[in-house]
């Protein structure tokens, strides 16, 4: 890897770090920005509790952020740091050293270029994990009981916990072959004690008798009418149960239609409560994990004032308290690039979302058997549009798109006006556009060719 020879790297640490001086590198962070899949090198956090960071082909890429080597000193620096963002589930972080930085970073953003969403969202397997940084702290840090109680409650209510560890049965826990250690290591046990479910499928094990059942599963934690702290095990489930009124509600095939597709009903029905027997206006969602439905009180639906850029005008904010999908225009990346997207408020999440074209854990057969005779969407337009990225098109170019085939583009300008080129196919079945920066043929001759190729990238 090239480096500047005029730099002193050892020089440069000290005047970061003055208290250890023998440390001639430092470590630093790149984000991954969610929602426009975007790559910088961290340089700082501003006062607003945003994200100050360089582009990776930026020439002030000197300037970002450094952190020390040491274990303990950079597990305390990410506490830090995460928690003085504004809104940290927008963004993900990479630990690398500060060489490899601007490689490295260039490198991840040309493979997300190339790469559908759940590829890009598998990244977060080599993320930091605030709940590891954490987990570790605690590790670090030894106290006495009292001390422990006092920082335990301190903690719940910064980070809003909702129970004490202390209040999990961890002999029904056991019976699961979950540890509180185990738990930790899979993200889960900070997620149960704020009161949401697992974010991520838990591997469980049952002893019945002779028999050994493992499966996988999300947990969450619930108090019972006698105040005692449940397990609750949310099992995988083939589809979501139509025929079985939920709460008083008896699903039209739109209703149906909407959960399989986008996970998500559209709309607030009055449901059943099943202790009072009032009428609670509810939005339901689909769990993409289980299959679970969920359930929310219309009344905790929180609409943002801005999402990216737009601010919401009073009939786009009605429109998501209600349950259904809005499209909005001129949306800004963080690039600074304008795009439209459909968004839609979630009740499984609890928050407004972006929808994608994903049919988790639902199979073909399946939502075929639930399709009404007319659909409620509007279908995606085939027509080739004359325009790529604001390049327009040859007309051999559209012929091949037509025909199904790959077309190669060039002059094409970035954001920052850097020319590059690539490959282009138009998916007829959701109306888009695809890019690649490789001739989509070459890969797939290689790969058959060889079948152990694979598109990875250096982390």
């Amino acid at each position: 890897m090239e480096t500047d020879k005029n730099k002193d790297p050892k020089k440069d640490h000290q005047q970061n770090h003055n208290h250890n001086q023998n440390t001639t590198s430092s470590d630093t962070l790149l984000v991954l920005h969610n929602i426009s899949t975007t790559i910088g090198i961290v340089q700082n956090i501003n006062p607003d509790g945003s994200i100050k960071h360089t582009e990776p082909n930026a020439e002030h890429s000197d300037q970002i952020l450094k952190i020390d080597q040491k274990e303990d000193s950079f597990t305390q620096f990410y506490s830090d740091f995460y928690n003085q963002l504004k809104n940290p589930e927008d963004f993900t972080f990479f630990k690398v050293t500060e060489y490899e930085a601007k490689e490295t970073a260039q490198d991840l953003q040309n493979y997300i270029y190339q790469v559908s969403v759940k590829e890009i969202d598998q990244l977060k397997d080599y993320a930091v994990s605030i709940d590891a940084v954490q987990a570790q702290l605690d590790r670090q840090n030894k106290f006495t009981p009292l001390q422990q109680s006092k920082i335990i409650h301190q903690h719940i209510n910064e980070q809003q916990y909702r129970y004490l560890p202390e209040q999990v049965d961890w002999n029904i826990m056991s019976k699961l072959n979950l540890t509180k250690e185990k738990l930790e290591q899979l993200n889960g046990l900070e997620p149960l004690l704020k009161g949401y479910k697992t974010p991520t499928l838990i591997p469980i094990t049952f002893n019945q008798g002779t028999i050994k059942t493992t499966m996988d599963v999300r947990l969450s934690l619930r108090l019972n009418d006698v105040g005692y702290l449940e397990v609750r095990i949310h099992p995988i489930r083939k589809e979501p149960d139509f025929n079985t009124q939920f709460f008083g509600h008896e699903f039209t095939k739109e209703d149906q239609l909407n959960l399989l597709e986008i996970g998500n009903m559209g709309r607030v029905v009055d449901l059943i409560n099943p202790m009072t027997n009032e009428l609670t206006p509810s939005v339901i969602s689909r769990d993409r994990l289980t299959n679970e439905l969920i359930a929310l009180r219309a009344e905790h639906i929180r609409v943002p004032l801005v999402i990216c850029g737009v601010t919401l005008n009073e009939d786009q904010k009605k429109t998501l308290k209600e349950g259904k999908p809005l499209y909005i225009e001129n949306m800004i990346s963080k690039r600074g690039t304008l795009f439209n997207a459909t968004v839609q408020f979630n009740a499984e999440k609890r928050y407004v979302e972006f929808l994608f074209n994903r049919n988790n854990n639902i199979n073909q057969t399946s939502l075929q058997n639930h399709l009404p005779s007319k659909t409620f969407q509007n279908p995606p337009n085939t027509e080739i549009p004359n325009t790529f990225r604001g390049k327009p098109l040859h007309k051999w170019q559209i012929e091949k798109l037509k025909a199904g085939e790959s077309a190669y583009i060039n002059g094409l300008t970035d954001s920052k006006g850097k020319k590059y080129q690539g490959y282009i196919s138009f998916d007829k079945s959701i109306g888009k556009f695809e890019f690649s920066f490789k001739n989509p043929k070459k890969e797939i001759a290689s790969i058959k060719k060889d079948p152990s190729k694979k598109r990875d990238r250096k982390m």
